[in-house]
């Protein structure tokens, strides 16, 4: 079983959400979190952070969340970290292209502020049943 989930990087371009993020991430669940405003950002972020899992939100100005989860993706040191997609859109059809970029699951926006840490939590449980050897 995977190790406990401790290290987190959350990205997302709306202040007020970082904010609510941060209180219940950071002073509720007690993860250390870093908090990034944007994809290039995020890039800087992980490669001194190390993180555990990433939270990216999908629509940003500039680089966007699958544009930044591409690179993340194609870096060495992020190799099985799981990367989370947070987004406001909710149509199945965009979900299931989410899913074929290989992320380890979405949670949509709004997000209940309470149910958050459980849902990252849930995520993190499944990424890593998945790689377990069978």
């Amino acid at each position: 079983m995977a190790g406990k989930l401790q290290r987190l990087i959350y990205v997302d371009d709306e202040p007020d959400i970082r904010a609510i993020a941060r209180f219940v991430l950071q002073e509720l669940a007690g993860y250390g979190v870093e908090f990034c405003s944007s994809g290039a950002e995020a890039i800087e972020c992980a490669r001194r952070f190390k993180p555990d899992l990433i939270l990216l939100d999908v629509m940003m100005p500039g680089m966007d969340g699958i544009e930044t989860f591409k690179r993340l993706s194609a870096m060495p040191q992020l190799a099985g970290v799981p990367i989370v997609f947070m987004t406001a859109k909710a149509m199945k059809h965009e979900w299931d292209d989410y899913r074929r970029l290989g992320v380890a699951g979405i949670i949509s926006k709004p997000f209940d502020p309470m149910e958050l840490s459980d849902a990252i939590e849930k995520i993190w449980r499944a990424h890593h049943k998945m790689q377990e050897p069978a």
